[in-house]
Order: C-alpha cells, then sequence, then structure tokens
C-alpha cells in the first residue's frame, strides 16, 4: 500500500505546472485553484514583481522550471520572444481577446491602467495631471513606484518619454525638486498614501488602489487629462516546459469566462471583450503613445531615471 501511496504521489507531481506570475498574488492562487478544479492538474505558483520574476527566469536558465509565464509588461513577452524562448500557442478562448492584446506567442491575461492615486482627506487639491503633482501643494507628499521593479511603471515613463519628449524629463526634474520619491514596489509606493504620510502615487497600477477604495480607503484613482498608459499582462508558455499540454490549459482556463470573471474582479480589466470589469475601460480612457520595444531604449531609460532619483 505505501509503495501504491508512491507512485500515485509521483504521478500527481509529475502533471503540475509551474506558473511564474507578477502579482495580484491571490487571483493568481483562484485562477490555479479553479484550473486544479476543472482538470485534476496541480498549479505551482511562484508570485512576485515583474523584476523578480525576471531575475528568477534568467537565474534558473540551466535548469528551467517555469511552464507559464506572466507578466505586468507586455515587453517582456516580446523580448522573450525575440530571445527564442517561447513556446507559439493560440488559445480557441482568445477569440473574444483585441486584436491589439495577442499574438502567435503571448496573450493578454487582463489589462491594467497607470493613474494618480490621491488620498482625498490629504488636504491638498485634487489633481487633474501629472504636473500638478510638482506644485507647492504636493512638496514632499509624492511617491512613485520604481520602474525598475515595475514594468507598468515603466511603460509609463517610456510613454511620457515618446508623448513629451525632452519635457517628460523636465516633468521628472520638477517632481525631484518638489521631493517625489521613488519607493519600490506598487505597494511600497502606495502604503504611505493609504497612511497619510504622503498625498498622492505618481503612476500607480490602478487595480490595486480600486481593491484598497473597495476596502474603504480614502482614496481616488485619477487618470490625467493629458494621457496614460495601459498595461496588458501578458501570459506566455516557455519553449522549456516539460507540461505543454498543461500549459496550454491553463492558458484556456485564464481566457475561459470563469478565469476571466476571476481577472475582472480583482480590479484588472478583462483581455477578452465579451467579459465586463468592474472598472472603466481602455477605451474610455487618453492613452499616451505605446512604449517602445527597443530593450536598449528601456535600458537607457531606466539608467536616466535611476541617476535623476540618485
Amino acid at each position: 500500500m505505501s509503495l501504491g501511496l508512491s507512485c500515485a504521489l509521483f504521478s500527481v507531481s509529475t502533471q503540475a505546472i509551474t506558473v511564474y506570475t507578477a502579482g495580484p498574488g491571490a487571483m493568481a492562487k483562484q485562477l490555479a485553484a479553479g484550473f486544479e478544479k476543472q482538470t485534476g492538474t496541480k498549479v505551482d505558483v511562484f508570485q512576485a514583481t515583474t523584476g523578480k520574476v525576471m531575475a528568477r527566469l534568467e537565474a534558473e536558465q540551466a535548469n528551467p522550471r517555469a511552464d507559464v509565464l506572466i507578466s505586468a509588461s507586455w515587453d517582456t513577452a516580446v523580448d522573450l520572444q525575440q530571445k527564442g524562448w517561447l513556446l507559439p500557442y493560440e488559445s480557441p478562448n482568445a477569440q473574444q481577446v483585441p486584436e491589439r492584446f495577442k499574438t502567435p506567442y503571448y496573450v493578454a491575461q487582463g489589462i491594467s491602467a497607470l493613474g494618480i492615486v490621491w488620498n482625498s482627506k490629504s488636504g491638498t487639491p485634487k489633481p487633474t495631471d501629472w504636473q500638478d503633482l510638482a506644485q507647492p501643494a504636493f512638496k514632499d507628499k509624492v511617491t512613485m513606484p520604481d520602474p525598475a521593479l515595475s514594468g507598468a511603471s515603466l511603460d509609463l515613463v517610456l510613454g511620457l518619454q515618446n508623448a513629451k519628449k525632452e519635457a517628460a524629463w523636465a516633468l521628472f526634474a520638477d517632481l525631484k525638486a518638489n521631493g517625489m520619491v521613488i519607493s519600490g514596489p506598487n505597494a511600497q509606493a502606495l502604503t504611505p498614501v493609504l497612511q497619510g504620510a504622503k498625498a498622492a502615487v505618481f503612476g500607480a497600477v490602478d487595480y490595486v488602489a480600486y481593491g484598497s477604495i473597495a476596502s474603504g480607503e480614502s482614496i481616488e484613482v485619477i487618470f490625467p487629462s493629458s494621457g496614460t498608459a495601459i498595461a496588458p499582462r501578458p501570459m506566455m508558455i516557455l519553449k522549456s516546459s516539460k507540461q505543454p499540454d498543461e500549459a496550454k490549459a491553463f492558458i484556456d482556463y485564464v481566457l475561459s469566462p470563469e478565469g476571466q470573471e476571476i481577472v475582472a474582479n480583482a480590479w484588472l480589466m478583462p483581455a477578452r471583450a465579451d467579459i465586463t470589469g468592474k472598472r472603466p475601460d481602455f477605451s474610455t480612457l487618453t492613452l499616451l503613445p505605446e512604449a517602445t520595444t527597443d530593450s536598449a531604449e528601456r535600458s537607457d531609460v531606466l539608467s536616466r531615471l535611476s541617476a535623476l532619483f540618485r
């Protein structure tokens, strides 16, 4: 009997897939549980910021473990496809995903947007655009997620540069002079605003803030009048996957109506156009020009921003 149990456990283990994902963690657990209940295939989840997920992926290249990768930055998928790391797969459940959010190699899980998150009890005037946060009323009261850790935050910096050119860097210089601090990943930038120590986040990922609002926090999500960036979250299967069929089934589940409802309940925009979200859709927002896919330029932008805020 002991031998039979061991064999059974070994059988389950070999069917498990490993998913590396940038937050939100609770959504990842629900998707894994729903998939496991529907298929019987176990899902091992590693959840962290995009920067940490990519660092782990790179470190494991000699012995790759991830079957599916979900990033908060579209350019992550572009870069990995160019490296030849991805297995092509077009899920039948992606038919309702708009063309701009899918390729033969990757497809959006959901979409977030970047905005100003403002504490309405901070005693500061309600901002309407990015430049407002460089005004004296917000002296030493603004935080920003670190674009080196948040792919979505980097997309915003690139979008501002694409739209404003050197004026974008003049804006960041003004924000630095006004005391804005770069505060780590998204949650770390938002926490002092929730606590009242700061008044606003420059470029917060909106779904985190919507979740806090639903919990009763006195904050607002403001989409600047001059435009903002959206961040589709690409899902992809690694070519090194030892469980490609199960990995494909997981992508199918996330894009199923059940999976997309879980995405919507996490305050993200669903990837499928036929599933209704709980927050403003990207089509209602003024958007900045899309970020470049030139990874060298992304590196240059990160270096320039780091030098400015050092």
